[in-house]
């Protein structure tokens, strides 16, 4: 099934929040990486990411319109600073079908096919090997965050 990407906008903010907590709840019980998993955060912050100029939140929407998660990019629209992936959920329901594959390409249509980077939790390997499929390669940086959770940095 293809995927299509709609822009969310501020008005979209508690919809993307409550989506994002359930697309994040496992993991936040499994890691307890209360300061950094999103699935912790409040409302507020997504609403501040909205308010970003280089933020571009998309909805990922399956082929009858309903709402399978989110991802957001930042794009500065300089040349010499890359893009970020930061958060690219999908709904419990809708993960393990290809949608994040579709979503990436579809934003790296959007926004350029260069020059991007992400990070993840590297004890997640089917994350891992999502972005390694998709072209990314690992920066060698990563991050403990507790002694369950070390987040990989990527680039492409």
């Amino acid at each position: 099934m293809k995927i299509h990407l709609i822009r969310a906008g501020l008005e979209n903010a508690e919809e993307i929040w409550h989506m994002q907590i359930e697309s994040f709840r496992e993991l936040l019980d499994r890691y307890q990486d209360y300061h950094t998993n999103p699935g912790n955060e409040p409302l507020e912050k997504v609403q501040a990411r909205l308010e970003q100029e280089s933020t571009y939140y998309y909805f990922i929407c399956l082929e009858n319109g309903e709402k399978a998660g989110a991802i957001r990019i930042v794009d500065w629209k300089e040349p010499e600073r890359k893009k970020r992936i930061s958060p690219l959920f999908l709904l419990p329901i809708y993960q393990n079908k290809g949608f994040a594959q579709q979503a990436i390409r579809l934003c790296e249509k959007l926004h350029g096919e260069n020059g991007w980077e992400l990070s993840t939790i590297s004890q997640e390997k089917k994350n891992c090997h999502l972005y390694e499929k998709m072209g990314y390669h690992t920066t060698g940086l990563l991050e403990k965050i507790n002694d369950r959770l070390t987040l990989v940095f990527y680039e492409k």
